[in-house]
């Protein structure tokens, strides 16, 4: 389990699964839209991720991001302009800060380039968009897990952790497989 600056200390996990609701991706935009408003003249990258980002995947209704960021470091660069757009600060850790909407139902998370857990994120989302069996693996585990009281939403998400690893590995596998097959013209 990874240790956590958690600003306001841990919270239970009160949000249970809700089917896929098509408005979240429009949230996601609504959401990008504002992040790109308050970081004028930076060269954030920012996508959807997490399980609101998979069409057909059962998900708590948190839409998630990810902004890239040149240094992480520098955050009046990005996190002062967060701020004062109305969002919260809820982790600062080494690497990573996460802001999120007063509601709570937007977490944005703010990673260095180059940081590997942004490869990760969107190799899990975009395998989980092509992979029924994978996105039904992941449903069921998120769906017994949520079943149970967790004093911590980060308890929860480490649960998860053994079959995301697992689901990214054949993502990884697949990527391999897909580059080899356009590499040798197949």
């Amino acid at each position: 389990m990874t240790t956590l600056d958690l600003v306001g200390g841990a919270e239970p996990l009160r949000v249970g699964l809700h089917e896929h609701d098509d408005r979240w991706a429009q949230r996601y935009r609504d959401e990008r839209d504002r992040i790109r408003g308050a970081l004028t003249g930076m060269d954030a990258v920012i996508e959807h991720i997490g399980s609101t980002a998979v069409p057909g995947l059962a998900a708590k209704p948190i839409v998630d991001l990810v902004v890239v960021v040149d240094d992480i470091t520098a955050e009046e660069d990005y996190l002062d302009p967060l701020l004062a757009a109305g969002y919260e600060l809820r982790v600062r850790e080494p690497g990573h800060r996460m802001v999120r909407t007063p509601a709570r139902d937007v977490h944005v998370h703010l990673l260095e380039r180059g940081d590997p857990a942004i490869d990760d994120y969107l190799l899990l989302r975009d395998h989980l968009r092509r992979d029924a069996a994978d996105r039904g693996l992941y449903e069921r585990t998120k769906r017994d897990l949520i079943a149970r009281p967790w004093n911590d939403m980060n308890d929860y998400a480490d649960a998860k952790s053994g079959v995301i690893r697992e689901i990214e590995e054949r993502a990884r596998e697949a990527a391999m497989a897909a580059r080899a097959a356009a590499g040798s013209g197949g």
